[in-house]
């Protein structure tokens, strides 16, 4: 066990933490003013739920020894898991951690697909829907790629989650929006207050640093390249977007550099300890291209109810940032690989990646479409039109985020 090795995840691991309560605050802002609170609770209650989740079940499931598709049950709740190392899974540091650092990754993931169905599904349904999300989606599909599952044998590579957290994320929120949208008025939401985006925005940036540098579980070269090609396709996405909004509109918006930000973030996330700097640049300002056409013109054609647009930026994004992770992973960058499509023209590490990707995408949109379907048979999962016109906040939760009405009668008295 490596001491400074320790050190760095256990601050990594804090970091990717902050991106739930980060994005519950980005998502808050592009909602309606009479939803925010139901929308951040969305994703506070996830960090309640995975917790539970993951420590009885989904770490078993995802990291147990196992077969080539699911985990064992060796490590259920949390047997066998302490401050020694795991030689196959934590070398340098203790296997507790490593499962904390899992653990935030499941976490962002639920919080992610919340924002497809903002303001649209009933509270209640949702929690119960992400405990079965775990199990039954999110563990299998982190042990086919990070626990020695058939794609990880396949020679698929993911190096922080472009297919485990934002396909399978981002595909799920998008079909379960898409039951729920049946009958349901399909309108442009406007935000009620960008700044909290932003605020939300930047917490999840600086934790994205973590969410990719802690990915190489060790403090050297690997670590230091993926931080600086997060980084750079930070800027790589909103570069991207921010062109072709200015092409397709003549504006420059907060809300578009933000997006294009998220972007490029997702877009290099499977590749970041794979490829290096220029090509991370590449693969973002790709990322940031092809989010913007999926959110503005394939959901504006094909009217689906993706409502804070989490498959457009995390779904579309992973696809493209896993296809691409084939065509520039560089041996030079990482030892541990070989070399991508550009340097040796052989299409076999595109296929694989492509492979990967076809198969989680069938499996999550299968798995999600009959989770959402015996949701349905038991409850209604889609708000009401009470819930739709008073606001969910006061309906579900008893609260207000703001007193609009008591502060203009406040100023008329005084």
């Amino acid at each position: 066990m490596k001491m400074d090795d320790t050190i760095f995840l256990f601050l990594c691991t804090l970091l990717v933490w902050v991106m739930t309560p980060g994005l519950s605050l980005f998502y808050g802002g592009l909602v309606q003013s009479k939803n925010v609170l139901n929308t951040v609770m969305q994703s506070m209650a996830a960090m309640i739920i995975v917790t539970f989740t993951w420590v009885t079940l989904g770490f078993s499931s995802s990291f147990g020894t196992g077969n080539a598709f699911i985990g064992n049950f060796d490590l259920i709740g949390l047997q066998h898991v302490g401050f020694a190392v795991n030689d196959q899974l934590s070398p340098h540091i203790p296997f507790a951690l490593f499962m904390l650092f899992q653990m935030m990754f499941c976490t962002i993931a639920v919080s992610i697909l919340s924002g497809s169905i903002a303001e649209r599904m009933k509270f209640f349904p949702f929690i119960i829907f992400i405990f079965l999300w775990v199990i039954l989606i999110y563990s299998p599909v982190a042990h086919w790629v990070w626990g020695g599952g058939w794609i990880q044998q396949l020679g698929a590579l993911d190096y922080a989650g472009g297919t485990v957290v934002h396909i399978t994320s981002g595909l799920s929120g998008l079909i379960l929006a898409i039951m729920i949208g049946n009958g349901k008025k399909i309108e442009k939401i406007q935000p009620h207050n960008l700044l909290i985006t932003l605020i939300g925005g930047i917490l999840v940036w600086i934790g994205w640093y973590g969410f990719n540098t802690g990915s190489a579980y060790t403090l050297n070269d690997v670590a230091l390249t993926s931080f600086v090609n997060t980084i750079i396709a930070a800027s790589g996405g909103a570069f991207s977007w921010l062109i072709i909004e200015y092409l397709m509109t003549k504006k420059i918006s907060l809300l578009g550099l933000l997006s294009g930000v998220l972007a490029g973030l997702v877009a290099i996330t499977p590749a970041a300890g794979y490829v290096n700097y220029f090509n991370a640049f590449v693969i973002a300002f790709a990322g940031g291209i092809v989010c913007y056409f999926v959110i503005n013109v394939i959901k504006v054609k094909y009217k689906y109810n993706d409502t804070l647009d989490a498959f457009g930026i995390h779904g579309a994004g992973g696809i493209v940032g896993a296809i691409l992770t084939g065509v520039f992973q560089s041996q030079h960058v990482n030892h541990d690989i070989s070399n991508g499509f550009i340097y040796n023209g052989d299409i076999h590490s595109v296929l694989i990646q492509v492979i990967a990707v076809l198969v989680v995408l069938c499996y999550t949109v299968v798995l999600t479409w009959i989770i959402g379907k015996i949701l349905q048979s038991i409850m209604p999962i889609a708000t009401t039109e009470e819930e739709d016109k008073t606001g969910l906040d006061q309906l579900v939760h008893g609260e207000k985020a703001y007193f609009y009405g008591e502060l203009n009668k406040l100023n008329k008295r005084y």
